[in-house]
């Protein structure tokens, strides 16, 4: 499975030294990893931010938004 280019997502920075240089939303601590447990997990964007404070819903619907679309894309098979 190819991994998402979260370098084109304006929601998340990775900063060398901040969170081990994982992805987060911007200006946060927030992983975008943890986003993505906690709704397999069975949360939902409510839950999410009540759990974590500080965050932005419209950050935390552009990631899952961006990765949502990336599922538009036909994928590249290898010959």
């Amino acid at each position: 499975m190819a991994s998402l280019d979260w370098s084109q997502c304006p929601a998340v920075e990775s900063i060398p030294g901040k969170v081990s240089g994982a992805w987060v939303l911007r200006g946060t601590r927030m992983p975008v990893a943890a986003i993505f447990e906690n709704i397999q997990a069975g949360a939902n964007i409510d839950d999410i931010m009540e759990w974590f404070d500080g965050l932005d819903r419209e950050q935390v619907k552009a990631v899952i938004g961006f990765a949502a679309r990336s599922l538009d894309k036909a994928p590249a098979y290898l010959p």
